[in-house]
């Protein structure tokens, strides 16, 4: 029985779709104007792990993650580097495509663009005007007018009159409340522009997700997710409009990840202590940084340094060291059995990745003990269940970075090197061909069968 810590409720909830055996979820996607970080890393691998749970649970999931291609940051960059905005939005795009992939995330059902769902959030502007939640201030813009939603702060907790402009709140003469927030941007000189009601103008922000997720999954649907920071303003706003325009309720169960923090302080551009991902996997393998994210529970932080991805690598590598030690035999997944029971009674708690792995660490201690190519396929089976252990031992161990400038071809005529002058006696020659490779960063493993190599 899957249990999901509802953001909106502030406790953990048994889950019931709303419709049975099937799941409709939106998750808030990146906005492409410059390469994603680990932030972005965090919420992708994440609500892939949920994506994957749910499926193999056996629900048939809809999955959405948008894309944000118009916004202040990308019209900004597209000028600084003398672009069109398209150009600039399908480059970081295809690069937050390849970063996913690289992660082992999974594409999500539909990845819906902003710029394609103007009439739909043009409606819901309509039906907002309608309703008098909207209105079109003297600068052209429309706004939201917050204090006329009942339902303001359910999410977040927040007191309208808690709330004081300035602080994530935008300070504008033209509207009627400085908590009001704008729906649709009138027209400025040189900036793209579409055709509406109330002059030519953009979307803004917070309206693009309830357009595109109404239009994808239906007015009222299972899960929305994203991460901690977008629960106010964003997800707030989100519910005021669609509720708002549609006059009934807007998702069930909102899930809501933890910061990425460094020596901790949130991770920010602000602060100039981000990382992107693809810096990250220049020093460490991709399935490293995955299973770091996913070792933590995706509600608490998590405290990015090198030591603590140097750490998770050594776990990592621990387990592979079992599916290479002790082959695995291809099994199904009994979930009667004891450490599968474990592993999905963990994910089943809220989606505890944390737990889930303390199960796979189990089940290779049991495989090790008693040479069980059984229980090493089970761990291989399970890991897959959440995007780990995917890959041929080998591989995986020889992965990474290659350090020292020693490509695959110079590390076996090494070892063939070290080989003859063993089998010659000539073991400071051996002795100084091992230490050469592990100046490269490369460990020898020998056994009985012969040397392996992998990388520290």
């Amino acid at each position: 029985m899957l249990k999901i810590f509802n953001s909106l409720k502030r406790e953990k909830q048994i889950f019931e779709p709303i419709e049975a055996n099937k799941v409709r979820m939106y998750v808030c996607g990146m906005t492409v104007y410059d390469y994603c970080h680990l932030g972005h890393a965090r919420v992708m691998v994440v609500f892939d792990m949920v994506y994957r749970w749910l499926k193999a649970s056996g629900y048939d999931v809809t999955y959405v993650r948008n894309i944000t291609d118009i916004d202040d940051k990308i019209i900004k960059r597209a000028l600084e580097n003398g672009e069109t905005i398209q150009q600039l939005t399908d480059r970081f795009i295809a690069y937050m495509h390849e970063d996913a992939d690289a992660l082992g995330v999974l594409r999500p059902d539909h990845e819906p663009r902003a710029t394609e769902f103007v009439p739909q959030m043009q409606e819901i502007i309509r039906a907002l005007e309608s309703k008098g939640l909207a209105y079109q201030a003297a600068d052209g813009d429309v706004n939201y007018a917050v204090r006329k939603f009942p339902g303001y702060g359910k999410l977040s907790g927040k007191s309208l009159d808690d709330l004081r402009a300035g602080e994530r709140v935008e300070v504008d003469n033209a509207k009627q409340d400085p908590l009001d927030f704008v729906l649709w941007k009138h027209a400025k000189p040189g900036e793209p522009a579409w055709e509406s009601p109330w002059g030519d103008g953009r979307p803004g922000w917070h309206i693009e997700c309830s357009a595109m997720s109404s239009s994808l999954l239906g007015k009222h649907f299972d899960i929305h997710g994203g991460g901690q920071d977008l629960q106010f303003p964003h997800h707030e706003n989100e519910i005021a409009q669609s509720e708002g325009a549609n006059c009934c309720s807007y998702v069930n169960y909102w899930m809501h990840n933890g910061f990425v923090r460094v020596d901790n302080e949130k991770m920010s551009k602000s602060l100039g202590n981000f990382f992107t991902i693809r810096t990250v996997l220049e020093n460490y393998d991709a399935e490293v940084v995955r299973f770091f994210i996913l070792r933590a529970h995706y509600r608490s932080p998590l405290n990015y340094s090198d030591a603590h991805l140097d750490d998770a690598k050594r776990s990592l590598d621990s387990l592979y060291f079992t599916l290479r030690d002790v082959p695995p035999k291809l099994v199904e997944i009994d979930w009667a059995q004891a450490h599968a029971a474990r592993f999905a009674a963990a994910l089943n708690e809220d989606f505890d990745s944390h737990g889930a792995i303390a199960v796979l660490f189990e089940l290779a201690a049991e495989a090790n003990r008693q040479k069980s190519g059984e229980l090493s396929g089970l761990l291989k089976a399970l890991g897959g269940v959440i995007g780990l252990l995917e890959r041929e031992p080998l591989l995986y161990l020889r992965a990474g970075p290659a350090a020292g400038g020693l490509d695959e071809a110079a590390i076996e005529a090494l070892i063939v090197q070290r080989a003859e002058a063993k089998k010659a006696r000539d073991f400071a020659t051996a002795d100084r061909v091992r230490d050469e490779l592990k100046a490269a960063g490369i460990v020898l493993d020998d056994s009985p069968q012969g040397t392996t190599w992998r990388r520290a």
